[in-house]
């Protein structure tokens, strides 16, 4: 009696693993298949690339304030 509970949890772990192995072996391929479809179509329509003027803005750097409030950070008690 013992030995067939045995064998049937073997059965259902072996049935339940193959089922979500064969799962992502299936997802993968898809994936895998889908990458190599969208490669194609970014070939055959190219993503229009936005034109920008050649004016470029100069950055504000406020690095001493940065740098000042890490220090008021560290030294407030």
């Amino acid at each position: 009696m013992n030995s067939e509970l045995w064998l049937q949890g073997l059965v259902a772990m072996c049935i339940g693993m193959g089922t979500v192995l064969s799962f992502l072996c299936l997802m993968i391929v898809s994936m895998t298949i889908m990458s190599t479809i969208v490669k194609k179509l970014n070939q055959i329509f190219p993503e229009a690339i936005p034109q920008t003027s050649g004016v470029k803005k100069a950055a504000a750097s406020n690095d001493e304030e940065i740098a000042v409030a890490i220090l008021a950070a560290m030294f407030k008690k």
